[in-house]
C-alpha cells in the first residue's frame, strides 16, 4: 500500500501553519471579545489544504468554520473537527436532514425551502441549523424584503426542525477605498436585524476587507478568508497587506542544457535563443494550475531570478538560467528561498490579470502540500494517493 505521505514528483507547496496561526491570532486580537471569527476554509482552504487549515485556525482563536458546499464541511467532520460549520452556498432541501444529524449549518432564502426541506427530514433528527442570507445588494443569493425574513421566522417558531441560529449578508466593495455603496449595503443589513422579534445567535456582515477596516460592520460574528492567508484583500485598502504569506510553490530541475543560437524551445518554436543559454526543464505545468500565461515570468531558481522561456506545457516549464545549476536545483515560482528576493502571490496575480484568490485556488490536488512549522516538516498530503 502507498502511504498518503508518499510522493514522486519535484513539485510541492509548502504551507507555513506558523504563518497561518499568527495571522489568524492578530486578526481575533483586533476584533472585540465578544466577537466570534470564522475562518474561511472553503475551496480546500484556497487551495492550501481544508483539515490542517482548520485545525491550526480554530487553535489560533478562530471560533469556527465557513465553507461553500456541503461536501467540503461532511469532509471536515469525518475528519473530526467539532467547531460550528457554516455552508455558504445553498443546499437542496433532500439533504437537510444530512446536515442536520452533522451539525452542520447552512443558509436559508426562502420559505418554500424551508417547508420542503421540513418534509424531508424525517424522525429524530436534530433541529436543522439555519443562518437566513440577506441580499443587500451583492446580488447573488439571499431574501430581498423585509416581509420574507418575518415570514421565515414566524415559521421557524411554528416548529420544532429548524433553530434560526443567524442572520447575515455580504458586502461587494468593502475592500474599496469608496464607502458609499458599503454603506448602502450595511444600513439594508440594519434594517433586515432591526424587523426581527429575536435577534439569532449570530449576526455577521463582514468578510476580510470588513473585519480589517471596517469596525461598523462586526456584529457578532466575522467571517475571514483570504486575509488569514496572508493576502490582501483589497489594492485600495494598504492596511490589509501585514499578514505573512502563508502558501509557496516550489520545483527542483531535473534536466539542464546548453543551447546554441537560432535554436528553439517549446511548443510552436515560440522562443529562439539569440546566444549560448542554460535552459532547465522543471515538473510543473498548466495542468497543475502553473497556467500558460506565465510564460515570461521569472521563478527563482539556486537563488536568483531566471525567466521562463517558450510555452508552458501541461507538465513542464522551460526556464532561462543565468548560468549552470545542476540538477536537483531548487526553483521557486511562488515565496522565497532566504535570499532576501520574494515572488508573491500578488505578482503572480498581476501577470495573469486576476485576483491573488485565482492563484492559490488553482494550484491543483497534483501538487503534493507540505506542511511545516519553522524548518519543520509536520506532515505531507498528496491527494493523488487519497484511497490507494
Amino acid at each position: 500500500m502507498i502511504g498518503q505521505t508518499q510522493y514522486f514528483r519535484d513539485t510541492w507547496a509548502e504551507i507555513d501553519l506558523d504563518a497561518l496561526y499568527q495571522n489568524v491570532k492578530t486578526i481575533r486580537d483586533g476584533l472585540p471579545r465578544e466577537t466570534k471569527l470564522f475562518a474561511a476554509v472553503k475551496a480546500n482552504a484556497y487551495g492550501h489544504g481544508d483539515f490542517q487549515i482548520a485545525k491550526e485556525a480554530l487553535k489560533a482563536g478562530a471560533h469556527g468554520l465557513v465553507v461553500a458546499l456541503l461536501d467540503e464541511a461532511l469532509v471536515l467532520r469525518q475528519k473530526g473537527i467539532k467547531a460550528p460549520i457554516l455552508v455558504l452556498g445553498l443546499i437542496r432541501p433532500a439533504d437537510a436532514g444530512v446536515a442536520a444529524r452533522h451539525h452542520i449549518s447552512v443558509p436559508v432564502v426562502q420559505l418554500e425551502w424551508l417547508k420542503e426541506a421540513g418534509r424531508t427530514m424525517g424522525a429524530g433528527v436534530p433541529p436543522l441549523k439555519i443562518h437566513v442570507k440577506c441580499d443587500t445588494g451583492m446580488g447573488r443569493i439571499g431574501l430581498k424584503h423585509e416581509e420574507e425574513l418575518k415570514e421565515i421566522e414566524q415559521f421557524i417558531k411554528q416548529t420544532d426542525e429548524f433553530e434560526f441560529e443567524g442572520i447575515f449578508t455580504h458586502f461587494s466593495t468593502a475592500d474599496q477605498a469608496s464607502e458609499k455603496y458599503y454603506q448602502g449595503q450595511l444600513a439594508a443589513f440594519k434594517k433586515f436585524v432591526s424587523v426581527l422579534e429575536t435577534v439569532p445567535k449570530y449576526v455577521h456582515a463582514a468578510n476580510s476587507a470588513g473585519a480589517l477596516c471596517h469596525n461598523d460592520s462586526f456584529f457578532n460574528a466575522v467571517r475571514v478568508g483570504i486575509a488569514i492567508y496572508g493576502l490582501s484583500a483589497s489594492q485600495e485598502r494598504p492596511p490589509l497587506n501585514k499578514g505573512k504569506q502563508v502558501f509557496s510553490l516550489h520545483s527542483k530541475i531535473v534536466h539542464v542544457k546548453k543551447i546554441r543560437p537560432g535554436e528553439c524551445i517549446g511548443y510552436g518554436a515560440a522562443y529562439q535563443a539569440e546566444k549560448e543559454e542554460w535552459i532547465a526543464t522543471i515538473p510543473v505545468g498548466y495542468a497543475d494550475g502553473w497556467l500558460r500565461k506565465l510564460e515570461g515570468q521569472s521563478v527563482i531558481a539556486g537563488g536568483e531570478r531566471a525567466e521562463i522561456v517558450g510555452r508552458i506545457c501541461m507538465d513542464q516549464t522551460m526556464v532561462r538560467l543565468p548560468h549552470y545549476m545542476p540538477i536537483g536545483t531548487q526553483v521557486t515560482l511562488i515565496g522565497g528561498q532566504g535570499t532576501g528576493d520574494f515572488i508573491t502571490v500578488e505578482e503572480i496575480a498581476e501577470k495573469l490579470d486576476t485576483i491573488n484568490y485565482e492563484v492559490i485556488c488553482m494550484i491543483n490536488f497534483r501538487v503534493p502540500r507540505f506542511y511545516k512549522r519553522g524548518s519543520k516538516l509536520i506532515e505531507v498530503e498528496n491527494p493523488l494517493f487519497r484511497g490507494v
